[in-house]
């Protein structure tokens, strides 16, 4: 049996940058006809200069003609609409990190302030530029998410018609606010929707499932799961991968992040098909995120085949997630 997708994207992708970029971007480039790449390096990315210098390292890394970085931008303070115009043919999105709530995430904003955002914002709505935001607090862990719902229905509220992406989300309490304003959209990684809690902690720690947003309670999972088998138009694949090297993960202080990039799309083939729903996975990654986002990414067909394989135990000097363990679809090369 054989599945074949066209041009899928990969809506939520962390790259890293020099020898890690290298080695990880091609796993990206082969399955995907696009992703939205992260723009909270060291330092972050929030000049054109730097956006675009990025994007040309990544290309470099993938080495294909079928395969589209899309930029984002660190918001770390107020853009004014003549910058945001020179900015908009560089990026996809502005991203908003809440400071201090992931990976390379301090110099992000230390309170989100709807009024004080609103020249920004407006100037966005017009220009049609996304608004992509981690929605945690510094809460208890468990509840960061939950506990972000209020700023995205204020923000939603606020402004309207500004398109606002609910990046990764992970609780139950995410796919009800979805479903409360248009203007809301959201990612889904294949780690949220197969994995909970136990599988980081539930037997021996396993770092290399440990990520922001934590991976979360089976209601959660399900809920998460009843709404990506349901076709929901608002939601997009975005794969979060976030690669750190092994001695960042298994350490005294792990690194969150989780490397899925080598296996999303063969997981989430055998998923959709254990639930009988292979006819929606065209337009979990790659269909509504055109439409979300309105762009046409380049003709990439994917083709995969229900045949076993074991994920590596190492790629370069990251663990991916399942390593070592069997996959029911693989990639046709």
């Amino acid at each position: 049996m054989s599945l074949t997708l066209n041009s899928p994207l990969d809506m939520h992708l962390h790259l890293r940058d020099d020898a890690m970029l290298s080695h990880v971007a091609p796993y990206t480039a082969e399955q995907f006809a696009g992703a939205m790449v992260m723009p909270n390096l060291l330092p972050p990315l929030t000049t054109k200069e730097a956006i675009d210098a990025y994007r040309k390292r990544i290309e470099t890394a993938t080495g294909r003609d079928d395969f589209r970085p899309y930029m984002t931008l660190f918001l770390k303070e107020t853009l004014s609409y003549e910058r945001l115009v020179e900015l908009k043919p560089s990026i996809i999105a502005v991203k908003l990190y809440p400071s201090g709530v992931t990976t390379n995430s301090d110099t992000g904003l230390a309170s989100i302030d709807v009024e004080g955002l609103r020249p920004t914002l407006e100037a966005m709505s017009e220009l049609d530029i996304p608004l992509s935001i981690h929605g945690e607090t510094n809460g208890f862990v468990m509840d960061r998410e939950k506990e972000f719902m209020p700023i995205f229905e204020a923000l939603a509220a606020a402004f309207p018609k500004l398109k606002i992406i609910m990046e990764h989300i992970s609780s139950k309490e995410a796919i009800t606010t979805l479903d409360k304003y248009p203007n809301l959209y959201a990612t889904v990684t294949v780690h949220h929707l197969l994995l909970t809690l136990d599988d980081v902690i539930g037997g021996m720690l396993q770092p290399h499932t440990f990520c922001k947003p934590i991976i979360k309670t089976p209601a959660d999972r399900d809920a998460i799961q009843r709404a990506v088998l349901s076709g929901h138009p608002k939601i997009m694949f975005g794969s979060d991968s976030a690669p750190h090297p092994k001695e960042k993960k298994e350490s005294a202080a792990g690194s969150a992040g989780i490397f899925s990039a080598p296996v999303v799309l063969p997981l989430l083939a055998d998923f959709f098909d254990r639930h009988g729903k292979l006819d929606l996975l065209q337009g979990f990654v790659s269909d509504h995120a055109q439409n979300i986002y309105g762009i046409t990414p380049p003709e990439h067909i994917v083709t995969l085949e229900k045949a076993e394989w074991v994920v590596p135990e190492q790629i370069f000097d990251v663990v991916p997630l399942f390593a070592g363990q069997k996959i029911s679809y693989r990639l046709v090369k």
